[in-house]
């Protein structure tokens, strides 16, 4: 079976490539609506498999352009929780509610997305900026878990990061080193699983170029993207994927 043998098929798996390449190239979180897209056409397990190599290969992308901004003390506080989360999200994966989980993501990022955006625009009640490390490990294993089941760590990710107001570049890096590490985590469990099959490995590797491209252009999109406008951009794409999210999972 040529899963890409489908025109509809091939365009939407086209659609979900492209927001993970430009998730990986510093959007971060547009990548989480790829999975949920990929599934309208293919089986959510096989839908997750056959992204999950794209992926990594983008991660490599993502690693190398942004490898010297990166900050390591969030990613020392979140990548234990994020370990966490993926290993809950292996061994409950027949018992969680995917529809449930997505729609309370959703739910969140909107509502967080919201709020940041009103702070942006001159609200004085400022979320704590500075909250302790634990935190950052709770949110890591919500990111874990969230990406284990449907590749949507980014929310839980930014909503601990973004109030940090680090430097625009500095973001991305942190972001890339995070989730390359993450997604190697969720190769044992994918393995066990049996998730990849000839096909979804054959389809995977045919989308590979586009996912390289879409990467790489993001990436070059975001050097030069004006600071300033980064946060308002990436708040702003947080209330639409929360939207989404919220509606997808409502509407299953």
């Amino acid at each position: 079976m040529n899963i890409l043998a489908d025109p509809v098929t091939l365009a939407v798996l086209i659609a979900a490539v492209i927001l993970l390449g430009m998730a990986k190239g510093g959007l971060a979180g547009v990548g989480a609506l790829a999975t949920p897209l990929a599934a309208l056409v293919l089986p959510p397990a096989t839908a997750a498999a056959l992204l999950l190599p794209i992926l990594i290969v983008q991660d490599v992308i993502s690693v190398w352009a942004f490898r010297k901004t990166w900050d390591g003390w969030i990613i020392g506080w979140m990548l234990p929780g994020a370990a966490a989360g993926v290993a809950a999200g292996w061994v409950y994966a027949e018992r969680v509610n995917e529809a449930q989980l997505m729609a309370a993501l959703g739910a969140i990022t909107l509502a967080f997305g919201l709020y940041r955006l009103w702070v942006e625009r001159g609200g004085r009640i400022v979320a704590a900026s500075r909250s302790p490390g634990w935190v950052g490990t709770i949110f890591g294993a919500i990111m874990g878990l969230t990406s284990q089941i449907a590749h949507a760590g980014g929310p839980p990710f930014q909503m601990w990061v973004t109030p940090r107001k680090l430097p625009h570049l500095a973001f991305i890096g942190t972001s890339a080193i995070l989730f390359a590490i993450v997604n190697w985590m969720k190769v044992p469990a994918y393995l066990a699983l049996g998730a990849f099959p000839r096909e979804v490995v054959v389809a995977a590797l045919l989308l590979m170029p586009l996912a390289i491209v879409s990467t790489l252009l993001t990436v070059r999109w975001m050097k030069a993207m004006n600071p300033e406008r980064f946060y308002v951009l990436i708040y702003a794409l947080m209330v639409l994927l929360g939207a989404k999210l919220l509606w997808d999972g409502l509407g299953r």
